[in-house]
């Protein structure tokens, strides 16, 4: 084993100094450049001292949408968001994602790791989805990764033989209730819980590869 290796906190060596941190959007559409973001989640990794991932702490902002921003109705139907309810905690786009990515700056630092990698149900989603708010908030330090992500859809068809995020919950054993979908942290929370229990499920093939190094 590596020194550099030896140098880094657990969770930075077990994905090449990323910390995961699953987010999930509810928007308005499906274009991410002229949709609006209406919530966002975030929700951390973290590793206990036996070597299994489990969900840390949980962040989650309402967005008001951006000027000009297009919602189409059948997407406010599925995530049940009125964007301009009175009641609605939502903060302007800027100031929601300032505070999400500072949350997850401090947890990258606290963690050992570099920066964060996104982790999403249908990540290429969520991630084009984040990249191009902060495009348009010209937010200059972002943690993410600008490509690469884990998706759950993807670790879920290999793991248990399921892409919905739902029918893959089921799958695992994970309690699912569907009143509660469509909310950014409930559906961030599951992921990151389906996240952990693949990865742990995979350890043995990954600490078996460190030995060959």
């Amino acid at each position: 084993m590596s020194n550099s290796r030896k140098e880094k906190s657990p969770i930075a060596n077990r994905f090449r100094g990323f910390l995961p941190v699953v987010v999930d959007v509810e928007t308005g559409g499906f274009n991410p450049n002229t949709d609006a973001l209406l919530e966002i989640a975030g929700v951390v990794i973290e590793m206990q001292e036996d070597g299994n991932l489990i969900r840390g702490e949980t962040w989650r902002y309402h967005v008001q949408p951006f000027a000009g921003a297009n919602m189409e109705a059948a997407s406010l139907a599925v995530n049940g968001i009125d964007p301009f309810h009175p009641l609605r905690p939502a903060l302007p786009e800027s100031e929601a994602l300032t505070r999400l990515l500072g949350d997850i700056r401090r947890a990258v630092k606290d963690s050992g790791c570099n920066r964060a990698v996104l982790v999403g149900h249908n990540a290429y989603f969520d991630l084009n989805f984040l990249n191009a708010a902060v495009t348009r908030c010209d937010i200059k330090r972002n943690p993410f990764h600008p490509f690469s992500c884990f998706d759950t859809a993807t670790l879920g068809g290999v793991a248990f033989g399921q892409t919905v995020l739902a029918k893959l919950a089921l799958a695992a054993g994970v309690q699912w209730d569907s009143s509660e979908a469509h909310s950014a942290a409930y559906d961030a929370e599951i992921t990151a819980d389906l996240f952990c229990m693949i990865c742990n499920r995979f350890r043995g093939i990954y600490e078996t590869s460190l030995l060959t190094e």
